[in-house]
């Protein structure tokens, strides 16, 4: 059960990392919008399923490269639809046949006729309400906080750079595997993301290792 709910969460963009470890995940940068998709289908094909992609605009055939298929918001609004549709038709029968009937000429207490208006008002009304419930919570919003928010380099994001996020909640994440993954599919730098006050040495120093050129190198920033 506990894994089935983090499964969920994961759908919504919300990744709960194991309480054993204090890594959140690892954090990628790539270089332009071409080398983002390619490692996003990458990571999909290697078998991962808890991770993201951040960019500063759309990218056509994001969605097929991570999987993702179609959204799911129109189940919501047509909820909300058929919920005005009925609640309209109930309020106007309830009204005239219970409440308040008024006896006009003979003519019938309740029609579908001239409760139209009410019925459609109350179907758009609440077929937007549920299209924009629908929207926050399949996006896990809102959302004051995520660790990620803590690196310097992802502050990027909304500018000029590229980044795909793997949470340790995933099943194949491994730090080290992992990051070589990253790395192997264009990563211009990989960094862990930690509780607060942590490191991969646990002694809440942050630190950048040395690598060689061909390397990419893996930091753990203090949080």
């Amino acid at each position: 059960m506990k894994e089935l709910f983090r499964d969920l969460l994961a759908t919504m963009g919300i990744y709960d990392a194991p309480r054993e470890g204090r890594v959140h995940g690892l954090l990628a940068e790539y270089q332009h919008p071409g080398a983002l998709l390619s490692a996003a289908k990458r990571m999909r094909e290697e078998g991962f399923r808890h991770y993201d992609a951040h960019s500063p605009f759309p990218i056509h055939g994001m969605d097929g490269a991570m999987g993702l298929g179609n959204s799911k918001v129109g189940f919501s609004t047509l909820g909300g639809g058929l919920t005005g549709l009925a609640l309209g038709t109930w309020m106007q029968w309830w009204m005239s046949e219970v409440d308040y009937p008024l006896n006009i000429s003979g003519k019938p207490t309740f029609a579908f006729e001239y409760g139209m208006p009410i019925m459609f008002e109350l179907t758009v009304l609440l077929a937007a309400l549920g299209t924009v419930a629908g929207m926050l919570a399949l996006n896990g919003l809102p959302r004051p906080h995520n660790p990620i928010f803590h690196s310097d380099r992802f502050a990027r994001a909304t500018d000029d750079s590229f980044f795909i996020y793997v949470s340790a909640s995933d099943k194949k994440f491994d730090v080290t595997k992992t990051a070589e993954i990253l790395a192997n599919a264009g990563a211009l730098h990989v960094e862990t993301v930690s509780e607060p006050g942590e490191d991969a040495a646990g002694d809440g120093v942050a630190r950048t290792e040395t690598v060689s050129a061909d390397e990419v190198p893996v930091m753990t920033p203090r949080l």
